[in-house]
């Protein structure tokens, strides 16, 4: 099967709204939100119940310069990466709310329509990372994080990336009860759950997928050769 071209900046593009449309579809089907936005997204209903300009999305880019500063210390130098890293943040961040105001206009009615987001969010939100790490651009912090530390540990990309969603998770149990009260799982569903499980091992096989049907070339190679040389 002959393969089709696309551009690694058409990848970039592509992914950002996806992941931002998967994680807008998933917070409106309420079956629990994607692990790896759950501690953002404890923050901005904390916040923004004194703060009401605190965004879901302000609440992404301020929770992925902290875990910017985290792949600082593991590799224990700073690059100028990290800055575009904080660039896409805060991009994802801004489509992000834009893709909730969007999906909100949708018709939306019963648990078989929230059957039908959970699950498009979940796959449409893989798909996305599957995507990112085909491009040059520098990806957000969740993406940078697993990218960066994930060979330099020695680990498959899949099993690093699961790793990482539990520790999410986990840190989503945390705040929820932080903010919350004790035994509250607010925003954490079994949704998020069995997101956490699986996502790792969907993230691989969607990057697979791509590599399948698609060769990646760059439509504006001294671009690409200096984010590669960064």
């Amino acid at each position: 099967m002959k393969k089709r071209i696309m551009h690694s900046e058409t990848a970039y593009v592509l992914a950002m709204a996806i992941l931002s449309i998967g994680t807008a579809l998933m917070e409106r089907a309420d079956f629990g939100i994607s692990m790896v936005v759950a501690p953002s997204y404890l923050l901005h209903l904390k916040i923004s119940e004194t703060l009401p300009w605190f965004s879901f999305g302000v609440a992404e880019y301020c929770m992925q310069t902290v875990v910017l500063a985290l792949l600082i210390i593991c590799m224990r130098r700073l690059k100028l990466a990290y800055f575009f890293a904080f660039i896409s943040a805060m991009l994802s961040g801004l489509m992000l709310d834009a893709a909730i105001a969007v999906v909100a206009l949708i018709p939306f009615e019963g648990t078989a329509a929230r059957l039908v987001y959970y699950f498009a969010g979940l796959y449409i939100g893989t798909l996305g990372v599957g995507l990112i790490f085909h491009s040059y651009v520098t990806p957000g912090a969740y993406e940078s994080f697993v990218k960066e530390l994930a060979p330099k540990y020695g680990v498959e990309l899949g099993k690093f990336k699961t790793a990482y969603d539990m520790s999410s998770l986990l840190v989503g149990v945390i705040l929820s009860f932080a903010f919350f009260g004790f035994g509250k799982f607010v925003g954490i569903r079994l949704g998020t759950v069995f997101c956490a499980l699986v996502n790792g091992t969907l993230v691989a096989f969607n990057s697979r997928l791509v590599d399948r049907y698609f060769d990646f070339e760059d439509a504006l190679p001294k671009l690409g050769k200096f984010f590669r040389t960064l």
